[in-house]
């Protein structure tokens, strides 16, 4: 659903405007099932990650979304339900509501929590795709918090030196307030995400160093080709393997919900489980020192000597050029996931 049917057209990159790519969404999400409140916060999260320069998680993946509400994966009406308490951690039910919605409602809850105990943890259960994972991070980093989140997938990752896909991708974000923005990492445990390898099957090209096994069983640059395999290749070798095997126990544990292995039986990649995690920087006892610590590290990162083309940059610092390009500019969308968008008014 997110590979528009004719690859073979050349490419053709238009600018949609930020409000009306929320208006398309929001208009879509209206006809099925969402109520206004909840079609608009849910089409925003899609166009602002698009317009933070993440369409792979935005205006790309949301004619996949759609379907999946059609076909009863994403159910727009259900809200998280608690099912247990115990001081800080906190465990609830998404009951297959949106995955974005779910998430943004967990990731206050957690920042509530951490208010009141100085760390609050939400794990969940029984929830959908949470989309760009550094929505999350950015949320809560711009609210003064330290944000830990991850959730498990599907089974499309082999272990390393495994010939099948046993292990989740599963997307891990960690995010740190820095001024009024923050420091956000958002990474899958593959060297590339499902995202982006269809970003670069869609253009035509190749990845910039193997994200995958081909047919033959060896690595390869070839996005078509790892998609054909559904076989990534884990981030860091044997440690992105490690990190993934435990977000996945870790998820499924706190979450009281499904692991890898369990949604994987299922005919679509649903009822996965996730992690939020917030930290209240103002209870701690060097509060007041945090943002010149912070600052001080992102400045001596800065003074790195350059080994490759382009300025060494923090993690989630090219959002802040992009947001401001794509808010001027309009945001640049593929035609043919457009018109796959339109299709769905």
């Amino acid at each position: 659903m997110t590979l528009a049917k004719d690859t073979d057209r050349p490419v053709e990159m238009l600018r949609i405007p930020y409000a009306g790519m929320v208006q398309t969404f929001t208009r879509i999400l209206l006809k099925h099932g969402f109520d206004p409140e909840k079609a608009d916060q849910c089409a925003r999260v899609f166009a602002d990650s698009s317009l933070e320069g993440v369409s792979t998680h935005g205006v790309n993946r949301f004619p996949r979304f759609v379907h999946y509400v059609r076909r009863g994966y994403v159910r727009p009406q259900a809200e998280p339900d608690v099912r247990h308490r115990a001081g800080a951690l906190e465990q609830w039910d998404g009951k297959l509501g949106p995955g974005p919605l779910n998430a943004l409602f967990c990731t206050d809850r957690a920042m509530v929590l951490a208010r009141e105990s100085g760390i609050g943890c939400v794990g969940l259960s029984n929830t959908n795709h949470w989309m760009r994972g550094g929505t999350y991070g950015w949320r809560a980093a711009r609210a003064g918090f330290v944000f830990l989140g991850w959730t498990n997938t599907i089974a499309n990752m082999p272990a390393w030196g495994a010939a099948e896909c046993r292990l989740g991708n599963n997307p891990l974000v960690i995010a740190v307030p820095y001024h009024d923005e923050a420091v956000v990492l958002d990474m899958a445990m593959s060297q590339f995400s499902y995202g982006t390898v269809e970003a670069h099957a869609l253009s035509g090209g190749v990845l910039p160093m193997p994200g995958g096994y081909d047919a033959g069983g060896h690595l390869t640059t070839d996005s078509s080709a790892i998609l054909t395999t559904q076989r990534l290749l884990p981030a860091g070798y044997w440690k992105g393997s490690g990190l993934a095997l435990l977000l996945d126990l870790l998820a499924t544990l706190l979450s009281g919900g499904s692991s890898t292995g369990e949604i994987s039986t299922r005919e679509a990649e649903y009822g996965v489980s996730q992690v939020f995690l917030a930290v209240d920087l103002s209870r701690l006892d060097n509060s007041r020192s945090i943002a010149t610590v912070v600052t001080g590290i992102v400045d001596d990162l800065h003074r790195s000597a350059n080994a490759i083309e382009g300025n060494v940059r923090y993690p989630g610092e090219r959002v802040l050029s992009a947001r401001r390009e794509n808010l001027d500019r309009g945001i640049p969308v593929d035609s043919r996931i457009w018109e796959e968008v339109l299709g769905l008014v």
